[in-house]
């Protein structure tokens, strides 16, 4: 069987995560190829080139709310998919969704796409809200199958005119590593992964650390259009322990240095980043959010706040001064990990899907 995913960029990212791990689970098992906006440049590339995997960078694929724009997108795939002859086309992320499943349509070639958290939440901002639950209207009645990573994504896309079992929960899965952290330690270092752009409010942790007497050291790790305002914002703080790592190849191994995880959002869908953090045993504070609620539990895996920087200093200053506590929530969140999260378990169920939408 052949597959073609497509996604909106190859910069480091959630959805680029899944990918990179779905491919990883299934390269032995199907014949893949990944179309990847932004010119096919970024971490994705690279990790997907080593697998031998084959790349088509999609120069008209970028973030944009033009209609003009997506017409252009969905066109170059279409020459994409013609090359490719495609048994299956499988979208990723928001506007290279909306691309991929247009020119699939016209291909007359069955198309999934997976939702890694629909922009249309009542938590996300206006106006790109009303703009993404006009899209996602309009193409629902196309889409052969929706895989959602989350419960509450799957309540969303049922609001969609979509038949009822088109829609699938297939929860984000990674595949173990060696590297562990240890949240007993005495220097309880900080680490958060993210994009640096909305949704994510990497700007809430800088605000809470200002509240702290003595704040600990942090890592930020990911890249965006606010890292040079956030950057700026510590500095004016005089926060001299926050370090901007920006992109990195080595994600896991950064995470075993620190025994403390953070992830701050406007909305989610089921956050890979939490789940890295599950899996190297850390201690995690996150926003209170149904997508993440799906992964950890307040008090017993995790320590969940509202976007409120007071609420997360105190959280922060909570697991800070109690190492027994971060122990109980590390161990909690790697064996949910261990016991839910795992990538095989994730591919199964996906080339499960591919091969129903291909024989219909």
């Amino acid at each position: 069987m052949r597959v073609l995913q497509a996604i909106t960029s190859g910069e480091a990212g959630g959805a680029q995560s899944h990918v990179l791990a779905l491919c990883e689970a299934l390269r032995d098992k199907v014949d893949l190829s990944v179309a990847i906006g932004g010119d096919g440049a970024g971490v994705l590339p690279e990790r997907l080139a080593a697998l031998g995997i084959v790349i088509h960078p999609l120069h008209e694929t970028r973030n944009s709310t033009n209609p003009l724009q997506l017409m252009r997108a969905a066109r170059e795939i279409e020459r994409v998919i013609a090359q490719v002859q495609p048994d299956v086309v499988h979208a990723h992320s928001s506007f290279a969704g909306a691309a991929a499943r247009i020119a699939a349509r016209r291909c007359g070639v069955p198309v999934v796409y997976t939702v890694h958290g629909f922009g249309f939440k009542r938590e996300a901002r206006s106006p790109a809200r009303q703009a993404a639950w006009l899209g996602e209207r309009l193409l629902a009645a196309g889409t052969q199958r929706m895989i959602c990573v989350s419960e509450h994504e799957a309540t969303l896309a049922r609001r969609l005119p979509v038949r009822a079992n088109a829609v699938t929960v297939i929860p984000n899965g990674l595949p173990d590593v060696a590297f562990r952290s240890d949240p007993a330690r005495e220097s309880s270092s900080v680490a958060m992964v993210a994009r640096l752009a909305p949704p994510k409010r990497a700007d809430l942790l800088i605000d809470a650390l200002h509240l702290i007497t003595a704040p600990p050291p942090v890592e930020v790790i990911g890249d965006g259009p606010l890292m040079p305002m956030l950057q700026t914002r510590a500095l004016n703080f005089g926060l001299t322990r926050v370090r901007f790592s920006g992109n990195v190849p080595d994600v896991p191994r950064r995470l075993a240095h620190h025994a403390i995880f953070v992830l701050l959002s406007e909305h989610e869908g089921l956050p890979i980043s939490i789940l890295e953090a599950m899996r190297a045993g850390m201690a995690i504070i996150a926003t209170r959010l149904p997508g993440v609620e799906e992964l950890v539990a307040h008090e017993a895996s995790a320590l969940l706040v509202e976007n409120d920087a007071h609420a997360v200093a105190d959280a922060l200053e909570r697991l800070v001064h109690d190492a027994p506590l971060r122990v109980q929530l590390g161990v909690a969140a790697r064996a949910r990990y261990e016991r839910q999260f795992g990538v095989e378990t994730m591919a199964a169920r996906v080339l499960d899907v591919y091969r129903s939408v291909a024989a219909a």
